[in-house]
């Protein structure tokens, strides 16, 4: 899925940056987010595929002012701008976008409405912008074209695939995430054991591997860059909670938690549940989003919390 990347030639035909100032330091944790994970863009979708890019052109332009709703996404990144302060930058959102610059005005003007502080964005009039995400060195990227993830994974950044989902504040003000383990925090070379031989070999292979840590898989980094911001506050009142809810049940609980100890990342929670249903597990956690590799699992969870779904490894 690599693409050569081509020269842009203007501010209508390829990226649009503006810039904030004033900033001393960068920020922790970078997020890339597409604006129809942001704002809920599907009446002007239904535009374009009925009429195309003229009518949808039309469309947005003729409504510039007129704030868009909030998306699946928006009460996450909503929590993420909120881990700033005044002395701390330590997250930035960068919105990526295949609008052209003139139709993306009505998304600046609805981060504007809703007072998010967006600064920097990129849009690249119906091409793909998956290789402008690693040169903003975001650490995540969500979108609702799996194609743009596909091609943000091959590069070798975490990136999810948002789905239609309920989309809530969890319980209170934290933020949340969850994460599968295999194909997501973890390789999948575990989970191509289960593929290919079934679940008595695969726990047989874990309890022979306890002490070989699993290799990282798309989300470590991304875990990673969260737990560096964690390490700032007292695990008590820590602004952000993490939980690790996998499939995975006893004897093969223990490589996983051998593998985060060898890591030296923490996880707050962690749920082995045999094979069970997640999503009401994910309610329970008060999850602001979910990333899973199973589409099972991410239909399971999209009925409760906001789930992205990670087309990753052996079982896609």
């Amino acid at each position: 899925m690599n693409i050569k990347a081509t020269s842009t030639k203007g501010i209508s035909d390829g990226i649009f940056r503006q810039f904030s100032s004033g900033q001393q330091t960068g920020p922790k944790l970078i997020v890339a987010i597409a604006s129809r994970a942001l704002f809920d863009l599907d009446e002007s979708h239904q535009i374009y595929e009925a009429g195309g890019a003229d009518a949808y052109a039309s469309y947005q332009i003729e409504h510039e002012d007129v704030p868009l709703a909030p998306g699946v996404a928006f009460p996450l990144v909503r929590k993420l701008l909120a881990l700033n302060t005044d002395k701390d930058r330590r997250v930035e959102v960068i919105l990526i976008s295949r609008n052209s610059a003139d139709t993306g005005l009505r998304i600046f003007n609805s981060i504007q409405h809703h007072g998010l502080c967006i600064t920097r964005a990129a849009f690249t009039r119906g091409e793909s912008p998956y290789r402008y995400i690693e040169a903003f060195g975001a650490h995540l990227f969500l979108s609702a074209s799996q194609e743009d993830v596909e091609r943000a994974l091959d590069a070798g950044i975490a990136a999810a695939t948002i789905m239609p989902s309920a989309a809530g504040e969890g319980r209170d003000g934290q933020l949340r995430i969850a994460f599968d383990g295999d194909a997501v925090l973890f390789s999948d070379e575990a989970e191509r054991i289960f593929a290919e031989s079934g679940l008595d070999a695969f726990n047989r292979n874990e309890v022979d591997e306890k002490n070989r840590p699993l290799s990282g898989g798309p989300f470590k980094p991304f875990l990673a860059a969260l737990h560096n911001i964690q390490s700032e506050f007292d695990p008590d009142h820590s602004p952000i909670r993490t939980a690790l809810v996998t499939a995975r049940g006893a004897p093969s609980h223990e490589r996983v938690i051998r593998t985060l100890r060898s890591w030296e990342i923490r996880i707050d929670e962690a749920l082995f549940l045999g094979g069970m249903d997640k999503g009401v597990f994910l309610k329970g956690f008060g999850a602001d989003i979910f990333f899973d590799d199973q589409r099972k699992h991410c239909e399971s969870a999209a009925g409760y919390v906001a789930t992205g779904h990670v087309p990753y490894g052996v079982k896609n």
